[in-house]
């Protein structure tokens, strides 16, 4: 397997197709997810990312009047789905790591298991607020900052394992990718704490960046040019994703803390149905792609979610 990092530099330039799928909910086939990824190996994705869901926490009532606590996971498999991708297409997976829901240990074992799959790759990630909280707690012992995360993830690239300090052990070999807002992470006071954080994840052994969704370039190309300004110089991959309906106008803003460019805003609304809104966010997307192409971009990163039609489109008119 291949690092994304080496995955760059061996495209020498020219731009990669990449996609990240999410598990099916629990109790779905997935040979679903397999048959959508499927005709996209046409543009020779050399990785995949596969998100991680942590736990949720729902309440159920009880014959008796109480109300029984109850801990699920609704999309479990990401491990399982990064080794079918790889058995399946010989290409690279990139499972999500996340701080929450596990604890240092946890977390270690879970990188092992990677490790021990011949997954070196690996995007590191703070993680959402377990649901229905709409605050982030760390598990007992856990991690409350990516770059946290990332440190323990490093050390063990050097050898380093928790509790084994006097023992040297054989070193994985993740190549760590982190995550990254060009329109500022909502819980950041400001540009520059943002950019503090940012690059405290990179010294502490982060090897590229993915960013969040965006639908006006120029958020992308002034966030580069500030990160380089900052002094962080690995691979920027800008996180794509094609306007579907016409509801996600107001969805996609909130859920995700950004903006929606005017002339999109207006390219939409003007739509009868959802049909028509779907082909305009594939034809803003391929502009998108046509103009980070030219600036440099090193990967196109899609976020399918699940769906690959449209995506689909956009790769015939890019790739």
């Amino acid at each position: 397997m291949t690092k994304i990092t080496d995955h760059i530099k061996i495209a020498n330039g020219k731009p990669i197709f990449s996609i990240e799928v999410i598990p099916p909910i629990k109790g779905d086939n997935l040979k679903s997810l397999l048959d959508n990824i499927e005709p996209l190996m046409e543009f020779k994705p050399p990785f995949i990312d596969v998100t991680y869901h942590r736990e949720e926490y729902i309440e159920r009532p009880m014959p008796d009047g109480t109300i029984q606590k109850i801990v699920t996971r609704k999309r479990p498999g990401t491990v399982g789905i990064c080794a079918a991708i790889m058995h399946r297409f010989g290409i690279d997976a990139v499972p999500h790591v996340l701080c929450g829901g596990f604890s240092r240990e946890e977390t270690e074992d879970f990188l092992i298991d990677l490790h021990y799959l011949g997954i070196d790759n690996a995007l590191v990630l703070r993680g959402d607020p377990a649901k229905p909280f709409t605050t982030f707690k760390a598990k007992e012992n856990g991690y409350t900052y990516a770059s946290e995360l990332v440190e323990q993830v490093a050390n063990m690239n050097r050898g380093l394992y928790l509790h084994e300090e006097d023992t040297a052990l054989a070193p994985s070999n993740f190549c760590i990718g982190v995550a990254a807002y060009p329109e500022k992470h909502f819980e950041a006071t400001d540009h520059a704490s943002d950019f503090r954080y940012l690059k405290q994840k990179i010294e502490k052994g982060a090897d590229y960046i993915v960013t969040q969704m965006f639908f006006d370039n120029k958020k992308y190309l002034d966030f580069v040019d500030r990160c380089r300004q900052e002094g962080i110089t690995v691979p920027i991959v800008p996180g794509l994703k094609p306007l579907s309906t016409r509801k996600q106008l107001q969805i996609l803003p909130k859920l995700f803390h950004l903006e929606m460019p005017d002339d999109l805003v207006r390219a939409v609304e003007a739509c009868e149905n959802d049909q028509q809104a779907r082909q305009v966010g594939v034809e803003w997307c391929i502009q998108q792609c046509r103009e980070l192409v030219a600036a440099g971009a090193p990967v196109l990163h899609f976020y399918t979610m699940g769906k690959a039609d449209n995506v689909m489109k956009i790769a015939k008119e890019v790739f």
